[in-house]
C-alpha cells in the first residue's frame, strides 16, 4: 500500500509552500502535486525530496475528477492527508465580472473542495488529515469581494461540519484562514489595467509563516487557523459588530462609495 499526501493548487502559493513544509514532517511514498501548470510542477519535482507525481489538471473542469477517481481506484494508496489550497478571487464590482469567470470561481473554492473530499475519502487512513484554504474573507460579507469571500463562507462552514462528522474515523479537518498574504493569488485578483478596488491593505503577511503555523495548527487538531494578530483581532470584530458596520467600515477604508464605474 502506496501512502501518499494529495495536494491541490500545488504549483504556486500556498500549496507549493504546503509540500515543501509538510516533507519536513511526514515520510511518505509519494506526494500527488495536482495543478494546471505541468512546468511549474516539473520545477517543483526539483524542489523536494519525497517522490512528486505530478498531475496536471483544471479542476474548474469536470472531466478532471474523473481522471482523479480512476487514479485513486487504480492504484492501491492510503492518503495521510488533503490538502485543498487551489483558489482565486476577483477584486471588482460584480457587475463588471464576467459569469463565467464568476462561475469558475465557484467551481475551483468550492466544488473542487467538496469534490476532492469526497472522492478521497474512502481512501484517507484512519487519524489522516484534510486541510482547506479558505480566507478571513469567509467571516464577512465584502462588497466589491463578493463572490470570492461567499466561497470561502462556504469553505469555512463546511470544513467545521465536516470535522464533527469524520471524528469517528479520527479524521481531522482543520481550516486556514489567512490575511492578505504575498502571493501569486493578486496576480488574478488585481487588474493592474484598472483603478484599484483595493487601496489599503491593512498587513501583508508571509506565506511561510502562514502555512508553518497551519501545519502546527493541523497536527494540534485546531479546527481553524487563523495567522496574524491583525487577522485574528478582525476575525473577533466581525463577529461581534453588525454587518451593515462591518462592511460601511470597509468601504470607508477603500474609498469605495458605492457607485462604481461599471465596464461592460
Amino acid at each position: 500500500m502506496k501512502k501518499i499526501i494529495v495536494v491541490t493548487g500545488a504549483s504556486s502559493g500556498m500549496g507549493r509552500d504546503f509540500i515543501k513544509q509538510i516533507e519536513q514532517k511526514e515520510k511518505v511514498d509519494e506526494i500527488w502535486a495536482i495543478a494546471r501548470s505541468t512546468k511549474k510542477l516539473e520545477e517543483l519535482k526539483e524542489e523536494v525530496k519525497t517522490p512528486l507525481k505530478a498531475i496536471s489538471s483544471d479542476l474548474t473542469q469536470k472531466e478532471s475528477f474523473e481522471e482523479y477517481k480512476k487514479l485513486v481506484e487504480n492504484e492501491e494508496v492510503s492518503i495521510r492527508i488533503l490538502a485543498n489550497c487551489a483558489g482565486f478571487g476577483i477584486f471588482d464590482h460584480t457587475e463588471n465580472i464576467d459569469y463565467k469567470a464568476l462561475n469558475e470561481m465557484v467551481d475551483l473554492n468550492c466544488t473542487s473542495y467538496v469534490n476532492m473530499i469526497s472522492l478521497s475519502l474512502p481512501y484517507i487512513e484512519e487519524s489522516g488529515k484534510i486541510m482547506n484554504i479558505a480566507s478571513c474573507a469567509g467571516f464577512q460579507p465584502i462588497p466589491y469581494i463578493a463572490c470570492y469571500g461567499a466561497t470561502k463562507a462556504f469553505v469555512i462552514s463546511y470544513g467545521r461540519a465536516l470535522n464533527k462528522e469524520l471524528k469517528y474515523r479520527k479524521i481531522h479537518v482543520l481550516t486556514v484562514t489567512p490575511f492578505w498574504t504575498k502571493t501569486a493569488f493578486f496576480d488574478r485578483a488585481v487588474d493592474k489595467t484598472k483603478k484599484p478596488v483595493v487601496i489599503k491593505y491593512v498587513a501583508m503577511y508571509d506565506p511561510h509563516k502562514v502555512m508553518s503555523k497551519a501545519i502546527k495548527d493541523l497536527y494540534k487538531k485546531k479546527e481553524i487557523s487563523c495567522y496574524g494578530f491583525k487577522n485574528n483581532a478582525q476575525r473577533l470584530m466581525v463577529r461581534l459588530l453588525p454587518k451593515k458596520l462591518v462592511m460601511k467600515v470597509w468601504m470607508s477604508q477603500q474609498k469605495l462609495n458605492g457607485t462604481p464605474e461599471i465596464r461592460k
